[in-house]
């Protein structure tokens, strides 16, 4: 399992298109091999999370490398983050509970 932690804060013209590009991109992502599950946090402060898992990191890999992904993330940097920070994770050890 491959984890990706992109930390990241909005500009303030960021919308409407941000929101279009993300919805697009996020069912891009869901359609690539290997996809397992995202979540988007968004914090008191403006700061939002996103968690991106991958089966693996060849899968991984993929999508980061992936040419729609590509211009995203250029167009981002151009017009949508303030600021962000990408880290990508191995998966050293997993556990869940489910009560009931």
């Amino acid at each position: 399992m491959i984890v990706t932690v992109f930390r990241n804060r909005l500009r303030s013209d960021a919308n409407p298109e941000y929101t279009e590009r993300l919805a697009h991109i996020a069912a891009l992502a869901k359609a690539m091999p290997g996809f397992v599950a995202t979540k988007t946090f968004v914090a008191e402060d403006g700061e939002r999370c996103t968690i991106v898992e991958f089966a693996d990191e060849p899968s991984h890999r993929a999508w980061a490398t992936h040419a729609e992904h590509g211009q995203a993330k250029q167009r981002g940097r151009e017009a949508f983050y303030s600021e962000y920070k990408i880290q990508v994770c191995g998966l050293l050890r997993s556990s869940e509970f489910k009560q009931g």
